[in-house]
This record gives C-alpha cells, sequence and structure tokens, in this order.
C-alpha cells in the first residue's frame, strides 16, 4: 500500500503486460535484453524517492538507499512474485517519523527489525493467501488512488514547487503553481514528457523511418527521456534543482537502544510493530496480487511475505526504513520490458553503487525530468480497461470508494474503506432478491425468483406465495442462485400447505429441468424421461447416454442444435445480445491445429467473445516472403488480431499425435513430382523440421514421448519466432503491449503444457498452483 514512487496497474491487464523473452532465448540474452534496461529504469525512479522518504520521515538520508539496495538485493533473489520491486514504504512514512520523532532513529530501526521478524513468521504460518480475497476493485482502485496521488504531487515539481504532504495540499496550491512556473523546469519537464509519449510510437512511421523507428523503440522510453533532458538541460545551462545525494560517511548504523529506554514504552512499541507488520505486509501482497494479475504469472505470496520479512530485517540491522514491495516500482519494472527477478536485483545493485560511487553522475539530472517520469507512470495507473471491466461487474462503487479513499485520506484508510464498501456491496447483494408471480391463461401460476433466497428475502417470499389463490397449479422456478436453509424450509412449508389444497406445484430451476429444490432429490415435474440424465453440457463425455436413432451425421448435427436451442441458448442469450451489440472485444489470439480433438473452449475455459481463434493444418504461421509457400489467410488474421482487435497475447498451440507433423517426418513435402496443396502448406513446416535437427524443444521434468512430440512442441518454437516475421507482431512486442505464448496439450492425459519465455522449456499447467498461460 505504499505512495513510495520508487516503486511505478498497475495498469492494464491488456496493454502493460512485459514483452517475454523472444522464443528460443537463453538467460542471457533475456539479462541483457529485457532485465538490464528494465534495472536502470526503475533505479532512476528509485533513487529520488528513497531519498525523498528518508527525508520526509526525518531518518538519515542514506538510509532511504539503504531500504532501496536490501529491497532491490533480498527480496528481488527470495521473493515469490517474479517481477515485483521492493523499497521504503511511503505508507509507513508517518509512523516512522513519529517512531522517530519520539523514541529516536535506533529505536526506528529496531521496530523495523522486529516487524521483520513477526512477518517471517507469519509468512511461515501461511496465512499470506488471504490477500486473494481482497476484491479486484479494491486493488485496482488502490492502484489508481495512489498513480492520481503520485501524478498530482510530481505536477508540482515539473512547475517548479515542491509537493506537500496530501493530494488535497497539492490540489490546493495547484492554481498558484500554474499561475507561476518556473519556466526552466517546466522546460525539461514538458521535453521528457514529449519522450516519454513519443519514443514508443517511433515504429508507427511510414516507410523506412518506421524500420528506423521501430529499432530505436527498442531502447526504454525512460531512459532516453532522462538522459536527452539531462543533456538540453546542461548545454543550455539551465538553472533548475537537480539530484542531492548525501555523503555515505554520515549514515549511523544500527545499534542496541539501551534497555531502560524501551522497558517503559513496551505496550506502544509492540503496537507500533504490529502496525509496521501489517502495513508494510499488506502493502507488499496487494501489490504482488496487482502484478501477478497484470503480468498474468502465479507467485507465492507467503514465500514474498517471507522475503518481505528478510528485507526488513536487514534493512533495520543495517540503518534503513521500512521496505514493501511497491505498486510504482513494480509497474515501472514490467512496463520497461523486466523478464526475470534480475531486474529488481540489477536495481538494488545500481542503488548500491550509486550511494558508493556516482553521486557526481547523478546530481546532474534534473528532479523535473524524474518528475516527468513519474507522472506518466501514475498516469498510466489509472487504467480504462479496469474502469470497464470493474463496471461490467457493478463494482464501480468500491472501485471509486476505494480512489477517493486514497486520494483524500491515504493508501492505508482508502484500502479499508474500498474493502468496507465491498462487504457492504456483498451483503445488500446477497439479501436482495426479486420474486414475481406471474398469472397464466389456464388459470395456473408461475414464480420466478431472481437472486439469492436468503432469511433476509423469507417475507417477500411468503408475502408473494400467500397471493396465489388456492387450488391454483402452481410452478416455482429458481434462477439458481443461493438458497439458504430458511429460505428453503419456508418453500416447502408453503409447498405443503398448498399440495394440501390438491393443488400441483413443481419446484424447478432455471438451469436443470428437474426439482432439484425437493429435499430427497426425486425427479418429478419437467424431469427427463429413461435411466440417464445427461447436463446439457456434458452430452459429449458418454455418447452411451444418447439415443442414436439414426447414424446419419447430418441428423446428428440437428439434433446437436436443437439441444443448444432448449439448454443452452437460454442461458446464454443475454451475454450474446451484449456482444452483438457492442461488437467483439477478444483478449488473445489463439492459433491452433484443425483436429477435431482440439476444444479451444474447453481446454481455456473461455466462452463466447474471449478468443479470436485461427485454425489450420499443423497450427503453422507461413513466413511472410518465402516463396510457394505464403498464405495470406493466416497473416490477414494476425493483423487482423493484433491492429484490429487489438489483443494482448497470441498463443500458438500444438498437441499430441499431429498428423501433420507426422507427415513432416514421413517426408511428404519432399514428394516428387507437383507437390499436392497438403504438401505445399506443409513446407511452412519445413523450418521445424531444421529447428527440430539443431536445437529441438524439451519439457520441463519429463522426456518427450517420441520424436513426433518432440516435433509438435518444437514446431510451437518455430511458430512463434515466424510469428515476429510480421511487422505488426514485431511491432507491438517491441514495445511491450503483446505478448507471444506457447502451448501444448497432451490429449492421453488431458494435460497443458506451456512454454516457459526464459527458458524455453514446456512445463505442466497445475491446477494446484493456478497456473496461468502467460506465466
Amino acid at each position: 500500500m505504499t505512495l513510495d514512487v520508487s516503486s511505478a496497474p498497475i495498469a492494464s491487464d491488456t496493454t502493460d503486460h512485459a514483452p517475454p523473452a523472444p522464443a528460443g532465448t537463453g538467460r542471457g540474452r533475456t539479462l541483457l535484453v529485457h532485465d538490464l534496461p528494465a534495472s536502470l529504469a526503475v533505479f532512476l525512479i528509485a533513487v529520488p524517492f528513497s531519498l525523498g522518504i528518508a527525508l520526509a520521515t526525518g531518518a538519515p538520508l542514506t538510509a532511504g538507499l539503504v531500504a532501496a539496495a536490501v529491497g532491490g538485493l533480498v527480496a528481488g533473489v527470495l521473493g515469490g512474485t517474479h517481477l515485483q520491486v521492493s523499497g521504503p514504504s511511503a505508507a509507513l512514512t508517518v509512523v516512522t517519523a513519529g517512531v522517530i520523532a519520539q523514541y529516536g532513529w535506533q529505536t526506528a530501526c529496531l521496530v523495523t527489525v522486529a516487524a521483520g521478524l513477526l512477518q517471517l513468521l507469519l509468512g511461515s504460518l501461511r496465512v499470506a493467501r488471504a490477500a486473494l480475497a481482497v476484491s479486484p476493485a479494491v486493488v485496482h482502485g488502490m492502484l489508481a488512488g495512489v498513480g492520481v496521488t503520485i501524478a498530482i504531487a510530481q505536477l508540482h515539481v515539473i512547475l517548479g514547487g515542491t509537493p506537500h504532504s496530501s493530494a488535497l495540499a497539492d490540489l490546493r496550491a495547484l492554481p498558484g503553481e500554474l499561475a507561476g512556473p518556473h519556466p526552466p523546469a517546466l522546460l525539461v519537464g514538458l521535453l521528457a514528457l514529449t519522450v516519454l509519449y513519443g519514443w514508443p510510437r517511433l515504429g508507427r512511421l511510414p516507410g523506412a523511418a518506421g524500420r528506423l523507428g521501430a529499432r530505436l523503440a527498442r531502447l526504454p522510453a525512460a531512459l532516453v527521456a532522462v538522459a536527452t533532458a539531462t543533456g538540453v538541460s546542461l548545454i543550455a545551462e539551465l538553472r533548475l534543482a537537480r539530484v542531492e545525494l548525501p555523503v555515505w560517511e554520515h549514515h549511523q548504523f544500527f545499534s542496541m537502544p539501551a534497555p531502560g529506554a524501551l522497558s517503559s514504552h513496551w505496550a506502544a512499541l509492540l503496537g507500533l510493530v504490529l502496525t509496521v507488520t501489517a502495513v508494510a505486509g499488506v502493502e507488499s501482497l496487494l501489490s504482488s496480487v496487482a502484478v501477478d494479475r497484470m503480468t498474468r504469472r502465479s507467485g507465492d505470496l507467503n514465500r514474498e511475505l517471507r522475503a518481505q520479512g528478510a528485507s526488513n530485517v536487514f534493512s533495520g540491522l543495517l540503518g534503513g526504513l521500512p521496505v514493501a514491495g511497491g505498486a510504482v516500482r513494480s509497474t515501472a519494472n514490467v512496463q520497461a520490458g523486466a523478464a526475470t527477478r534480475m531486474s529488481a536485483v540489477l536495481h538494488g545493485c545500481w542503488v548500491l553503487v550509486a550511494a558508493l560511487a556516482l553521486t557526481a553522475g547523478l546530481r546532474r539530472i534534473p528532479l523535473a525530468a524524474l518528475a516527468a517520469l513519474v507522472l506518466v507512470v501514475g498516469v498510466q495507473m489509472v487504467s480504462f480497461a479496469h474502469i470497464r471491466r470493474v463496471h461490467r461487474h457493478r463494482e464501480f462503487p468500491v472501485y471509486l470508494a476505494t480512489v477517493l479513499g486514497v486520494v483524500l485520506l491515504g493508501v492505508p484508510v482508502g484500502v479499508l474503506l474500498g474493502g468496507a464498501v465491498a462487504v457492504l456491496l456483498a451483503l445488500y447483494r446477497l439479501t436482495r432478491a426479486h420474486v414475481d408471480v406471474l398469472a397464466e391463461a389456464d388459470g395456473s401460476c408461475t414464480v420466478r425468483t431472481h437472486g439469492p433466497l436468503t432469511f433476509a428475502a423469507v417475507p417477500k417470499l411468503t408475502r408473494a406465495l400467500a397471493r396465489i389463490p388456492a387450488g391454483a397449479r402452481v410452478t416455482v422456478r429458481h434462477d439458481g442462485s443461493f438458497l439458504d436453509h430458511a429460505a428453503f424450509e419456508a418453500l416447502h412449508a408453503w409447498r405443503s400447505g398448498h399440495q394440501a389444497t390438491g393443488a400441483q406445484v413443481a419446484l424447478l430451476t432455471d438451469r436443470r429441468s428437474q426439482e432439484v429444490l425437493d429435499p430427497d432429490g426425486t425427479v418429478r415435474a419437467g424431469s427427463s424421461p429413461g435411466p440417464h440424465r445427461c447436463r446439457a453440457w456434458t452430452p459429449w463425455v458418454g455418447h452411451h447416454c444418447i439415443e442414436q436413432n439414426d447414424d446419419d451425421p447430418h441428423v446428428r448435427l440437428l439434433d446437436g442444435v436443437r439441444g443448444f436451442q432448449q439448454h443452452t441458448a437460454p442461458l446464454v442469450r443475454h451475454e450474446l445480445a451484449r456482444l452483438a451489440r457492442d461488437g467483439q472485444t477478444p483478449s488473445q489470439l489463439f492459433l491452433t491445429c484443425a483436429d477435431s480433438r482440439m476444444v479451444t473452449s474447453m481446454i481455456t475455459s473461455s466462452g463466447p467473445g474471449d478468443l479470436f481463434t485461427v485454425r489450420n493444418v499443423g497450427n503453422l504461421v507461413p513466413a511472410p516472403y518465402e516463396p510457394g509457400a505464403a498464405d495470406d489467410s493466416v497473416a490477414a488474421a494476425v493483423q487482423y488480431a493484433v491492429e484490429v482487435l487489438e489483443v494482448g497475447s497470441i498463443t500458438v498451440c500444438g498437441h499430441s499425435g499431429c498428423g501433420a507433423m507426422k507427415a513432416l517426418l514421413d517426408g511428404l513435402t519432399e514428394e516428387s513430382g507437383p507437390p499436392s496443396p497438403l504438401a505445399r502448406w506443409l513446407r511452412n513446416g519445413r523450418g521445424s523440421l531444421a529447428r527440430l535437427r539443431r536445437a529441438p524443444a524439451e519439457f520441463e521434468g519429463r522426456a518427450a514421448a517420441d520424436v513426433v512430440e518432440q516435433l509438435c512442441i518444437t514446431n510451437v518454437v518455430q511458430q512463434l519466432d515466424q510469428l515476429m516475421a510480421n511487422p505488426a507482431v514485431e511491432r507491438r512486442v517491441t514495445d511491450g503491449s503483446l505478448r507471444l505464448v506457447g502451448m501444448y496439450f497432451d490429449f492421453a492425459t488431458a494435460q497443458a503444457y506451456v512454454m516457459d519465455p526464459v527458458t524455453g522449456r514446456f512445463a505442466a499447467v497445475h491446477a494446484e498452483a493456478q497456473q496461468e498461460l502467460a506465466a
């Protein structure tokens, strides 16, 4: 829960993902291409804000650098969230300042050490998973509120002023700053903003300029912006505020306070330890959850909590501020292109080097340039994609309350306020139910219930049922929401009384045509005849449950369509109507084989509008300029998905026993004479054969079953590389807004495997770890 901008929803689940390492690359290239530039970008944010937090607390200024270095080195190595970056906690600024003012700096270090030990204990007890119970609206609202607060504060620096102690104070002072800005600072800030927004868009220029711009855009915009602004300010000899670094020798390391000074205040100090533990721990875990959702990875929250505890122990012992995972640092790390935890570790190394040896160079950087960088990061933390998603799930009041609470009252209070609104909204929905009684033309009645039927809805339910005439035939249809014991008893008590008048009563749900509300489970009204009652969504599992009266495939097809119209269409009609009205906005392109056994919606648990799917023989991606083998249909689909639909990821999914791979191994493409259409198409897989001989792909933890399976996964890697030959794909991957994912599905074991972008190996997706496709 930190305002600490040393850390920069988390912005968007669709456009802010870290770019994966190109398929097949090793750890060395990943480190150089992704982690090293990202660490430098985070380092440039971390240093000034670490010093600022130390200054605000009244601690020695080098205490902020100690916390930033320890957060990178210790939490980076031991942490459970891959791309989280830790450093001094701004959410604890007031608490730390109070401890220093009342008890002294050495006591503040002792509180930090004790809080770290308590975090280690809580992590060992595995209580961190409780953070996942936090509503996503609260998480995204926290990040948006932090982003708004940071953007407002940094605007003062760009205008040549100084941020105040709160967002409200910054807003009140903003008109005065706008009326009389400091021209040199404003010039440097606007220059940095222009570079930050314009640099990633160089690749969109037409012709040769666009190709050159795409290469230049691979350099992190943050580095280019800071370097450009610094160079211009030095050449023009502008007089403005620049980075100030303290002298390291002035720092006092931790030493144990006198026991007598603590004995009379042990209760107050214990409360402070618990406060630091709770705020820093929740801050780190919320940031971890947000980072995992943004990068679509699955981290270990208990390991992360233990890592934060170890960081606080080391930071306190070395004389540093309390450490926590930060949303701003972590977002900057992801957006700069980090691929592994080494970016956080390297960031800690750079902070340490800067504190010891690079003070002269850092002192030349204008604060206005760094403020522009942080302002952009803060603005990006307010994600309109998240706002739309939260609104669609009717969680906007929670989001808005969290944002306003964070901006007006601070991060801890804002998160508590958002959580309270989420609980109240859940209670409201739990007690909100509609009961409608409809009179039919034949004298019968239909009772429809909507929403959860709980004890709070019993008065409304009994009043509606009491209006039904005695002796009328009644059908009660529940929408399938929650039904608690009180409502269950009230419903069946009324049915017993109504049946005593000689009337018939059927209790049904809209999801199944049977009386699931009966206590004995007996199927009466509306039940299907015969010994088998297959649900509408499982008839393909056991064909023996379905009477095949006709072997004509066309008849079976029409039977399936009728089954859809009867069972599934009523459940999806509302969602399909929305898609028909709003158009498609899929999150990813899924490119897989035409094999009839591949059911993409089943293995990805997706529905209408989720996937833009391209299927062909062998899940091949033709190289765009290979003579005689190019196929514009796949390239056109890829271009449409990337440029028009703006998908956030492309998944190439192969499968076991692929006939196309067998044909490649059998030499179908080398037939003499004119090639058949199939042979011409399979020529697009010759690169996979060559890769199989040169560098075959492998599984993590097991060997390939045979050469066909090895070619299947090698082909996935090769097709990912061939995707990069598409200019639209290369441009989006380069600017970090598109991910490429390799996947393999084994029919025999119903097991999915996802390619690790760092090692290039295919690892099994386990339900227990909740691992996601883009991990």
